[in-house]
């Protein structure tokens, strides 16, 4: 098994580091800057090959890529958004059977989620196979003590026409973008006391460039689409940057959080689990806290003086 993970100008996706823990620590990059991206991954992985082959172009790469990855009996991708877009090509150029999204994958069995994330059916497999991984879903091994052995090809890559040619690349919008991906969110919880609050909260994250989330509870109440929906029962992030307003942190919510590098937490209890977790705790109002973002943002005017200055 091994894993195939597409790289930007040496940016890893999300999940790489879990899908090659996933894969057994065998991994080829594939894309631009793949040297430096092997150098974040030199304690991740066992064996390392980079294929320099410039600029993404899934349908070209499948082709290129398929004749390299004939010989294993599974290809592993992160289901960032371009390994959803890579997988199925060169499932269909290798005429195997795609399996995604997974939560887990071995050479013999992967479970794969359905019906929204509601079900989760374990398939036994007998042929070779490619298979997303939900990034998120495993958590990454303790790093190697040794690094990993990196080889470096160059790859004339043919043009392919069933590869369009972008007019243009638009950075993905935080209001939209799925929380699974976003590199920094905003969530809210029942601390906010209302919808509005939430709403308000909401244009918080916009201002600042982030992606709200919101706990269950919030979205059982129907203050936001089930989609912000963060926990075990909706979205596992693996953001950046978490600010959690008025969330206290239950089981349900922290397990779908993956490692955030930076968590900071806004709560009337200072002991809740959330604050604990924080590297940053505020101990005031959500509600309040939230107006006073407002009004620094210059998104409302102070009217009753009340909260943070």
């Amino acid at each position: 098994m091994i894993a195939l993970v597409a790289v930007r100008d040496g940016a890893l996706p999300l999940g790489a580091a879990e899908t090659i823990d996933e894969a057994g620590g065998r991994a080829l990059l594939a894309g631009s800057g793949t040297p430096q991206a092997a150098a974040e991954l030199a304690h991740a992985a066992a064996e390392l090959v980079c294929w320099e082959s410039g600029s993404y172009r899934p349908g070209a790469w499948a082709v290129a890529l398929a004749p390299l990855l004939a010989g294993e009996d599974a290809v592993l991708l992160p289901a960032s958004a371009d390994g959803r877009d890579l997988a199925p090509r060169l499932a269909q150029v290798l005429g195997r059977p795609l399996f995604a999204p997974a939560i887990a994958v071995a050479p013999d069995r992967v479970s794969v989620v359905r019906g929204d994330g509601l079900v989760l059916e374990d398939i036994d497999v007998s042929e070779p196979f490619v298979a997303t991984l939900t990034p998120g879903s495993r958590g990454t091994d303790a790093p190697r003590d040794t690094p990993a052995a990196v080889r470096v090809h160059s790859a004339a890559v043919p043009d392919a026409p069933r590869d369009p040619q972008p007019l243009s690349i638009r950075l993905p919008d935080p209001a939209t973008v799925e929380l699974a991906e976003a590199r920094r969110i905003v969530a809210g919880g029942a601390g906010l006391g209302s919808e509005a609050a939430l709403a308000a909260l909401g244009r918080v994250a916009g201002r600042l460039g982030c992606s709200l989330g919101a706990t269950r509870v919030v979205t059982d109440l129907g203050w936001v689409a089930v989609e912000r929906q963060i926990g075990t029962t909706g979205a596992v992030v693996d953001p950046d940057l978490y600010v959690a307003v008025g969330i206290s942190g239950a089981l349900q919510h922290v397990s779908g959080l993956g490692h955030p590098r930076d968590v900071v937490a806004v709560n009337l209890d200072p002991s809740c689990p959330m604050m604990a977790l924080a590297e940053l705790a505020i101990v005031t109002d959500a509600p309040a806290f939230v107006r006073a973002l407002e009004r620094r943002l210059g998104l409302a005017e102070a009217t009753d003086g009340r909260g943070v200055g």
